[in-house]
């Protein structure tokens, strides 16, 4: 059986992390399910980049913080915040890609 992360994760978001960075929360339900997500090879700067579509050098950290059972990445935004062409200031609706994720 397969699994999706939008199964075992009650929160997926995203946010800015500065006017040039973007980052993306993910907090499992459980120690089992963060060791799945973890185990699952789909969270490494290779498996990122492509759910993303960016290049692995655009990552800037991948945390993971087993106390909460959560994982943090953090990325280059594509366009700085507030800038001309830019369609989302606060960096709030950016997750949707790591919905449909499973392994």
């Amino acid at each position: 059986m397969r699994t999706k992360l939008s199964d075992i994760a009650h929160v997926i978001r995203s946010k800015n992390s500065g006017p040039f960075e973007l980052t993306y929360d993910f907090m499992l339900n459980s120690s089992a399910d963060f060791w799945n997500a973890r185990l699952s090879g789909c969270f490494t700067p290779k498996g990122v980049s492509g759910i993303l579509g960016i290049d692995e050098g655009d990552i800037l950290a991948i945390v993971w913080f087993e106390p909460s059972n959560a994982l943090k990445i953090t990325v280059k935004r594509p366009i700085p915040s507030g800038d001309l062409g830019e369609r989302d200031v606060y960096g709030a609706q950016q997750a949707a890609p790591f919905w449909e994720v499973e392994w």
